[in-house]
């Protein structure tokens, strides 16, 4: 057995498993553009001579974190045939392209998985949910006479862009896009577009929708300012003619329209979302902004990874009084390990989810999910800012896969 990256010529070898293992049909015309677009060295497989018996996919990608961009891996279309299945290849893949993102600088690693149990064996875990409405139109925002305008059907992805950096960096886990990812996988679905303009002309806000069988689904809302999401809302409320309600999906999990609402007694829906991983534990904190609390933090931290050894260890954090990060390994060759007394022991799970502000030191050491003193653990609170994840991601550039063939 192999694992190497793939041919271009081994296209249909790829497809043809994608297609089975996401019972999927793909149109001669869908099958052409994908053809076209196949970036072969992004895919890897495990090989049996020249048979082709499970794949995944790793995009190079990258997000904010607090305000800052780090390379991600997305781990993408993993498949396996049946018959070959049980057989330990997809923990193999996962393994190497754990290996690779180390070697590629890229700290973080996202998914979405087919199963949040399975993946969490090898380290993954959640760090994000969204909302989802629907909204009767005679329970939309009340409308607002915005200074300002609202255009349609504005395709400019410089505009668009800026209006997305400045939302998405509020949030941490979202993606940076650039222009590829623009036209292949978010303009290329024939989305409607509004987007507001302030009274300077400067655009501050937008969103994705379409309008089928009367009912708006908007897929992206998103705004700098109140003034920006109040005139979105008017210009939607404009549509009552045409539509009976809404759908509003991928909301941040802190949004607050229920509660701006007159009667918030709509139909509301919170879905388990993405799944993500510290890649590099020592180069993610290295780059990572900590809280500057005037003073320096010291801890002695025991890390478990099984799947990424390099990890796995006992560290010393250092965290200075400006918030810059150094985590070192504590020489352990002349001593047993295990005999090492650590002021926090935790696993790559509950430092990733911690870090990526999904959850907080104290309630992740009352789960269990760290063990240490409540002085170690709340030293440890004190220099994670506090931010919370998103992700607005989902689409493939020419055709729908299933939420577990392609990252989002």
């Amino acid at each position: 057995m192999e694992i190497r990256q793939l041919q271009r010529e081994e296209f249909d070898a790829a497809i043809e498993l994608s297609q089975y293992a996401f019972q999927l049909t793909m149109s001669p015309e869908d099958l052409e553009k994908l053809k076209k677009k196949f970036k072969p060295e992004q895919t890897w497989g495990i090989f049996d001579g020249l048979e082709l018996n499970a794949k995944l996919t790793l995009l190079p990608l990258q997000v904010y974190i607090h305000g800052q961009v780090f390379k991600m891996g997305g781990i993408a279309g993993v498949a396996t045939w049946p018959e070959k299945r049980r057989g330990g290849m997809v923990s193999r893949l996962l393994t190497h392209a754990l290996k690779e993102m180390k070697s590629a600088g890229q700290s973080l690693s996202f998914l979405h998985p087919f199963s949040f149990a399975f993946y969490r064996k090898f380290g993954w875990e959640t760090y994000i949910e969204y909302q989802k409405y629907v909204i009767p139109i005679d329970k939309f925002p009340v409308k607002h006479k915005a200074e300002g305008i609202v255009n349609r059907d504005i395709k400019d992805i410089f505009e668009l862009n800026q209006v997305y950096q400045a939302y998405a960096s509020r949030y941490n886990g979202t993606l940076v896009r650039d222009q590829e990812w623009w036209q292949e996988r978010i303009l290329n679905k024939n989305y409607r577009t509004a987007v507001y303009y302030s009274e300077a002309g400067t655009p501050q806000g937008y969103a994705l929708y379409k309008i089928e069988d009367k009912q708006l689904n908007c897929d992206e809302l998103v705004y700098e300012n109140e003034t920006a999401r109040l005139a979105l809302w008017t210009y939607f409320a404009n549509h009552d003619s045409m539509i009976t309600q809404g759908k509003f999906i991928y909301m941040p999990a802190d949004d607050n329209l229920p509660f701006l609402l007159d009667d918030p007694r709509i139909q509301q829906e919170t879905v388990p979302y993405f799944m993500g991983r510290i890649v590099d534990a020592a180069a993610f904190v290295e780059k990572y902004p900590f809280s500057a609390i005037g003073q320096e933090t010291r801890l002695t931290l025991k890390l478990t990874d099984h799947y990424a050894p390099w990890n796995e260890g006992i560290w010393t954090l250092t965290i200075n009084p400006e918030g810059k990060g150094c985590l070192q390994r504590v020489d352990t060759s002349n001593s047993d390990e295990n005999i090492i007394a650590a002021d926090l022991n935790l696993g790559i799970q509950s430092l990733t989810t911690l870090m990526l502000g999904y959850q907080r030191a104290d309630d992740l050491n009352k789960w269990g999910r760290i063990e240490g003193s409540r002085e170690s653990v709340s030293a440890l609170k004190r220099v994670i800012p506090i931010k919370q994840t998103f992700l607005l991601d989902f689409s493939n550039p020419t055709v729908r896969y299933p939420r577990n063939a392609e990252w989002h």
